[in-house]
């Protein structure tokens, strides 16, 4: 009876456990590697900035993939997942652009890349078995996303992409002509909130200058180590701030 009563009590902790994960709302990250990565030698930011939270009432998720650009999060159904979970009073964040940037074709080097801009044009692709493929502009592919994200009732934030180590006449150089501007843009027309994570970074690298950004990257120009995602992180957090009334700010630390 003793052994009957404890494994009663177990389970339903574990009822009460799950209802409370189910009851809290989440933050899903999507995006590439410099939101997540291998955690090794290189970091994406989404992984620190759950620190940043109060975990006990928001669940933190990072559902980005390392390669992937707005076209193959979506064909390759990891959109769709995340999308499943989604509950009313979740939010989104949204960071692509580092690997959308090559011509969109079937080959290796541009199987990632999209049309340019935020408009409606499309290029039709056929892959070597026969399947026929849509390539949309990289506005599309936000739209789509953040779209279907409110129609599960859920917060889309879009965020700029971060700032690569590539610095010319001593300032970094900016995705505010092309990524990081279509991407302000689609927040403006789908009237969502939008960080300007590439401004926000690259003003912080730019008072830093070359050398002291030079340690964040120990392999390439692209990914940073655990230090510079937590920068990273913490720059997301404090665009989120900035936002009127987003209710995401009031479950940071």
């Amino acid at each position: 009876m003793r052994k009957d009563i404890i494994l009663l009590g177990l389970l339903v902790m574990a009822v009460i456990f799950a209802f409370r994960k189910q009851d809290k709302p989440a933050l899903h990250t999507i995006g590439d590697s410099t939101v997540r990565n291998a955690n090794k030698e290189t970091w994406g930011w989404g992984t620190p900035i759950a620190d940043l939270f109060d975990t006990t009432r928001i669940h933190v998720e990072n559902n980005a993939m390392a390669g992937r650009s707005t076209r193959t999060f979506l064909s390759e159904g990891r959109w769709d997942k995340v999308l499943e979970t989604l509950k009313p009073g979740d939010f989104v964040t949204m960071q692509f652009g580092h690997n959308d940037g090559s011509a969109p074709d079937t080959t290796k080097a541009g199987r990632r890349g999209v049309l340019r801009g935020t408009g409606e044009e499309t290029k039709v692709l056929t892959w070597p078995d026969g399947k026929v493929e849509t390539v949309h502009t990289y506005g599309w592919y936000l739209r789509k996303f953040v779209r279907e994200a409110k129609a599960k009732g859920a917060m889309p934030i879009l965020v700029s992409m971060i700032p690569r180590n590539q610095f010319k006449d001593g300032k970094v150089l900016r995705a505010d002509k092309d990524f990081g501007k279509w991407a302000s843009e689609v927040a403006t027309q789908e009237q969502v909130y939008f960080v300007d994570l590439n401004r926000i970074v690259a003003d912080k690298y730019d008072a830093m200058g070359p050398e002291k950004v030079k340690a964040f990257f120990p392999g390439d120009h692209t990914h940073t180590n655990l230090e510079g995602a937590k920068l990273n992180a913490l720059s997301v957090t404090e665009g989120i701030k900035d936002l009127k009334g987003c209710p995401l700010a009031q479950y940071l630390r």
